[in-house]
This record gives C-alpha cells, sequence and structure tokens, in this order.
C-alpha cells in the first residue's frame, strides 16, 4: 500500500511539471518521424519491387516494426534521464529525504513506488507509439507477436535503466548531475556490444554480454529468448540493489 502511495505521489509531481509533457511530446514527434521514415521506405521499395516485376510480397515486420524498436530504443536513451533524475535528487535539493527516510516506511516501499511510478511514465510513452502501430493493422496484415514481443522488450530495457538511473539519482542532489550522469552510464552499456566488432577473447565476450543492445536484439526480431529476460530482471535488482544500499547511508547520516 505504501509503495502504491509513493508511486501515485510520483506521477502528480510528474504531470505537475513540464518533465512528463515535454517527454512525452518529445517521444511522440521523433518516434512518429521514426515510423513515417520505414513505411515510406516500405512503400518505395514495394514499389520498385512490382516495377521489376518481383512476386514476392515484403514482410512488414522486418521492414517497419524491428527499424521502429531498434530507433525507439535508442531514444531510450535520452529520455529515460530526463525521467529519473529527479526521483530522489529532488527529495535531496529540496531537503524532503529526511523526512521521507526517516517516516514509517520501509526503503524498499520508497524505492518501488518512484521506480514504478518511473516505469509506468515509460510504459505511457510507449503506449504513444501504439497509434502509429495500429494504422499498420488498419491498412495491411501485420504479424501481432513480433509486435508484442518488441513491446515487451522495449519495457524490460527501459526497466532495466531506469533502475540504474534510479541508484544515480541518490548519488546526488543536483537533477542536471543526476540526468547526464545516468546519459553517460546508460550509454556506455549500450556500446559495450561494440566491443566485441575487434575483440574476440573471453574478455570481449563478457563485455558484449552486458550490453543492453545485444539483449534487445532478439526481441526486435520477434524472438522471445529466456536468457534475454534473465538479463533484465537480473540488472534491474542489481540497479534497485544499488539503490537500497546508498538509501540506506543516507538514513544512517540522517
Amino acid at each position: 500500500m505504501n509503495t502504491l502511495t509513493i508511486c501515485r505521489k510520483e506521477l502528480n509531481g510528474y504531470f505537475r511539471s513540464p518533465i512528463a509533457y515535454g517527454v512525452m511530446a518529445f517521444f511522440a514527434l521523433v518516434a512518429g518521424y521514426f515510423f513515417y521514415i520505414a513505411v515510406a521506405i516500405f512503400v518505395q521499395r514495394g514499389i520498385e519491387s512490382s516495377m521489376q516485376g518481383q512476386s514476392m510480397p515484403m514482410d512488414v515486420n522486418e521492414w517497419v516494426i524491428r527499424p521502429v524498436f531498434s530507433n525507439v530504443s535508442v531514444l531510450g536513451l535520452f529520455l529515460i534521464p530526463m525521467i529519473t533524475m529527479r526521483l530522489f535528487a529532488e527529495e535531496k535539493r529540496s531537503g524532503t529525504i529526511e523526512l521521507l527516510i526517516t517516516s514509517p516506511i520501509t526503503d524498499l516501499e520508497i524505492i518501488l513506488g518512484k521506480w514504478l511510478a518511473a516505469l509506468l511514465l515509460y510504459a505511457a510513452m510507449l503506449g504513444l507509439s501504439l497509434i502509429s502501430i495500429a494504422m499498420l493493422f488498419a491498412y495491411g496484415k501485420p504479424d501481432w507477436r513480433p509486435i508484442a514481443v518488441g513491446y515487451l522488450g522495449l519495457v524490460l530495457q527501459g526497466a532495466c535503466l531506469l533502475a540504474i538511473g534510479t541508484f544515480i539519482s541518490t548519488c546526488t542532489k543536483n537533477q542536471i548531475v543526476a540526468g547526464v550522469a545516468g546519459f553517460c552510464i546508460c550509454l556506455m552499456l549500450w556500446v559495450l556490444d561494440w566491443v566485441s566488432a575487434f575483440n574476440t577473447t573471453s574478455l570481449g565476450k563478457v563485455m558484449a554480454y552486458l550490453s543492453v543492445l545485444q539483449h534487445f536484439d532478439s526481441f526486435s526480431k520477434g524472438v522471445l529468448d529466456s536468457k534475454d529476460i534473465i538479463y533484465y530482471a537480473s540488472a534491474i535488482f542489481f540497479g534497485l540493489f544499488l539503490t537500497a544500499r546508498s538509501l540506506e547511508s543516507l538514513r544512517w547520516r540522517a
């Protein structure tokens, strides 16, 4: 119950400020542009194939859905730090963090409530892209199962990065610092996969495995792999665990 109360409080805080509206508007604009470009390329290639006498149908999931999901996942790198930067940094800046951690609420309830609110805002942001996806079903017959798997991957990836951003927000009282640091860490987890292009040693494989990009690739193809789910679940747990340890240190200092 306390977790849901904190979650509602955080959601109200998001929508009382320009953060939620700005993030959602920016996401809708850029994601809509990605969708438009993907559909335009799909239509153009279809016309070119018809003019060349090629009768093989093009896969809308491969030409439209997968590129859109890949681009949206990149977009999350920029927007997720904006969502998490205020979670604890604002409490520390305003001086309400002492009241929060000395109240009869457990650290776990505080952390889960704030993280869940950030995740719900991120999910609502992703929900805006469903308007574009619905247009495909209105004018075509895409396979819904890869789309569902792709959205699951976006939610899991977002939940992972949100957990890490939540931890970073406990380390500073400056929202800008929390946002920049969150973006840098998320970007680093993203580009770790690039190491495998030139380093085939065991260290290179380990670094590639730690990349969030490598584990989202299967979801974007519509493939549900248990190892990718375990990776995201472990990353979420690790991020929230670090947040709990950081909040515990604040409680002792308070």
